[in-house]
This record gives C-alpha cells, structure tokens and sequence, in this order.
C-alpha cells in the first residue's frame, strides 16, 4: 500500500516473505471507487480483496490469514487453526473482547475486530469474502454509522447471514489489545497468542507513544518491553542499511500539550526512548 515500504522491503529481501505490489492487486472495481477515499479508507476497502488476491497467486494454498501490521505474536497461532477444523467451519473471526470498562465502544467499533481473519480455500469461505467485498466497495468510510464503519462492523452480520461457515474464536482471552489487555491479565496467566498494539505510534526518531487513551496494568507492560526490544533491533537494521526511519510527530499545540498533561495525569497514555 506504500511504495516506500515496498522498495525497503525488496531490498532487505526477508526469508518467506513474497512481496505483492498495489499495482497487482488492484482491479477495476477498487480503482474506480479509489479517488473517493481516503489513503486509510482505501486500504480499509481493500482488505477483503487481499485473501483472494494471495489465492490467485498461490492456489494451492490451504487456507489465508489476513493479520493487521501492528500484530505482534507471542506464541504459535496454531491453536487457533486447530480450534477452526475441529468445528468443521471455513472463515474464522475474532471478537474485540473488550474489558467491562471499555464494552460501550462495542456499539462504535463493533463486535469482531479486523485483526486476524482467516479464510480457506472453499467455495464457502469465498463466498464470506465477496459479500464483504461488494460491501466495502459500497462503503467504506472512517465514520461511525448505525451499521457501519470501514470495513469492520460488517462483521457483525456474518454469524447470522453464514453462521454454517463462520467460527468466532472462543480463545478470546489469548488475543489481547489495550482495550483488554489489563483485564485478562489480572484474571488468567496464560501467554496471550498475540498482542495488538493499537494506537502505538514512532512519534518521533526517538521516541514511541506505546498506547493512548487506555490504563495498561503494570503486570501487561512485559508485552510492550519485548516488543520495543524487537522494534530497537530492526530499526538498527535499517540504520546498517541507510534507510530511512519512519516517524509520525505528534502536532504541537497548547491543547495538545493540555491533553497530554491530562492524559499522563490519568495514565491513559505512555511513552518510552528508543535506543538503536
């Protein structure tokens, strides 16, 4: 979706990885709705193109996972695979599982979360899959409607429209985000499959806003220090390679600074150095 991310990543040539450019991807249908939405709402509209797009280029391919870029894993998702063919379904959809103090914003975001969708290579699945596309080339926009909002809160009409092929993971509490993470924590001890770093930001060359507009419980933090270790050591990789460093600096103003002094009042957001 980023030339820039396609080049840097063609030239740090990773193992198993296959890159696919915006220019394959895309067909008419996507192109003539492109210049009616913005940079966001067209990736947003594109995601449920991407599974078929991977099938075309590897038909033999079993079953696709479509994973949001701010994934971070900490165990095998092989579970989660296995829960899908022991109950014989072929698209697998997982829930926010928002914490009790943030389960209003089911209502703006959704039940399920775009995050980890995964579609098998069956008539059935692809069958999920163009209902959401026709959908999002409808609409697919950055805004709260009754029904709708991106590409996400279709989601919420799969269990009853394709309830025979559609399985909401049950393993709701090993799929962790900010708006979970300090609940789940403090009642099981289980290592969470993955992690989702929502609303984390490289504000800076140097600096990272770890999460925004949620309480983390000191016993959560570990998730985010492995994951700064691991983003240290790959943004020296691409000091070692000369490339550039993306960064998003936050927009200085006196509200702002009023906010961010609320907000680390009330611990709804954090930062940390980075060091590579």
């Amino acid at each position: 979706m980023d030339k820039k991310v396609e080049q840097q990543l063609a030239e740090l040539d990773l193992p198993q990885v296959k890159l696919i450019s915006l220019e394959i991807a895309e067909n008419d249908r996507l192109l003539s709705v492109k210049n009616d939405r913005s940079k966001g709402e067209y990736c947003w509209t594109m995601t449920p193109f991407t599974p078929e797009i991977v099938f075309k280029l590897a038909p033999e391919a079993k079953r696709v996972t479509y994973l949001d870029a701010d994934l971070f894993f900490y165990d095998n998702p092989a579970c989660f695979f296995e829960e899908l063919e022991k109950n014989n379904k072929e698209v697998l959809i997982t829930e926010h599982g928002f914490a009790p103090e943030y389960a209003h914003w089911e209502e703006a975001s959704g039940r399920f979360c775009v995050q980890f969708l995964t579609f098998n290579n069956t008539p059935e699945a692809f069958k999920v899959m163009h209902w959401w596309q026709d959908a999002c080339i409808d609409w697919c926009y950055a805004r709260i409607e009754k029904d709708r909002f991106g590409d996400q809160k279709y989601l919420n009409k799969w269990p009853g429209l394709f309830g025979d092929h559609v399985h909401i993971l049950a393993q709701v509490h090993r799929t962790l985000a900010p708006w979970n993470v300090s609940f789940y924590m403090a009642n099981q001890a289980q290592t969470p499959v993955f992690y989702h770093f929502h609303s984390l930001r490289l504000a800076g060359k140097t600096i990272v806003r770890l999460y925004e507009g949620y309480k983390i419980s000191k016993q959560s933090m570990f998730l985010y220090k492995a994951y700064i270790e691991t983003l240290q050591e790959k943004l020296k990789l691409l000091n070692a390679m000369q490339m550039e460093i993306p960064s998003f600096p936050e927009k200085i103003s006196l509200l702002m600074l009023l906010r961010r002094c609320r907000d680390l009042l009330k611990k709804t957001v954090k930062y940390s150095l980075l060091k590579y």
